[in-house]
């Protein structure tokens, strides 16, 4: 008589995505953009009141146009 071997275990389900620390905007991803009334970029032109120091990546509405040039990427140097 043949044994059969067990078949393989599943793969296990990918992790889920990580959760933007508390405070910072789920639409960007690479440094925390505080959820304020208006964000600029920290060098830039824009007169705050908040800051943040790219780069930044744009996951969501890019609500505080930090995106000047629409490719996906704030705050680039």
């Amino acid at each position: 008589m043949l044994s059969e071997e067990p078949a393989p275990p599943p793969p296990p389900p990918p992790a889920p995505e990580p959760e933007p620390a508390p405070g910072c905007h789920p639409s960007y991803e690479g440094a925390c953009v505080p959820i304020a009334e208006d964000v600029d970029c920290e060098g830039g032109s824009g007169n705050g009141p908040a800051y943040v120091r790219g780069p930044v990546r744009v996951v969501g509405d890019d609500v505080y146009r930090l995106d000047s040039d629409g490719d996906g990427n704030a705050c680039e140097d």
